[in-house]
């Protein structure tokens, strides 16, 4: 369950970092409205891994879209496996 914290916890930065952990991150909220988040860095590093991943395969089935999709045999054919 994240944690939700008004920016001006920032003051004591100390009590902010220590609530945050790979599987919680930190939502800190300016008048009232979620502003900014304080993630660790192995989870940051994860969704931008998941992010790449999913960018690469969507671009993947957009060209199989547009240029066709080929059956297992021939792919194995064409990369050599």
């Amino acid at each position: 369950m994240p944690k939700i914290m008004p920016l001006s916890d920032l003051r004591n930065y100390n009590t902010v970092l220590d609530c945050v952990t790979e599987n919680t991150p930190v939502f800190l909220t300016k008048n009232g409205r979620g502003r900014y988040a304080v993630v660790d860095i192995a989870a940051y590093e994860r969704l931008n891994a998941e992010l790449k991943l999913v960018s690469a395969i969507a671009e993947g089935e957009g060209c199989a879209m547009r240029e066709g999709w080929i059956d297992a045999k021939s792919a194995r054919k064409r990369f050599g496996v």
